[in-house]
């Protein structure tokens, strides 16, 4: 393995976590709005209470 300079470790290290939190925030994003989703389905044949 080559040798890297301390602060291409500190680099590689902020990178390394940047990742981890961008797909962890993708993975939580994408089901929260399935979840959402799925609570705000209502049946297609519902009378508007709205009477405009």
């Amino acid at each position: 393995m080559p040798q890297l300079s301390p602060l291409n470790w500190i680099f590689l290290f902020f990178m390394f976590w940047m990742l981890v939190i961008i797909v962890g925030t993708m993975i939580w994003w994408n089901n929260k709005n399935l979840f959402y989703s799925a609570l705000n389905k209502k049946p297609l044949n519902t009378p508007n209470k709205w009477n405009w």
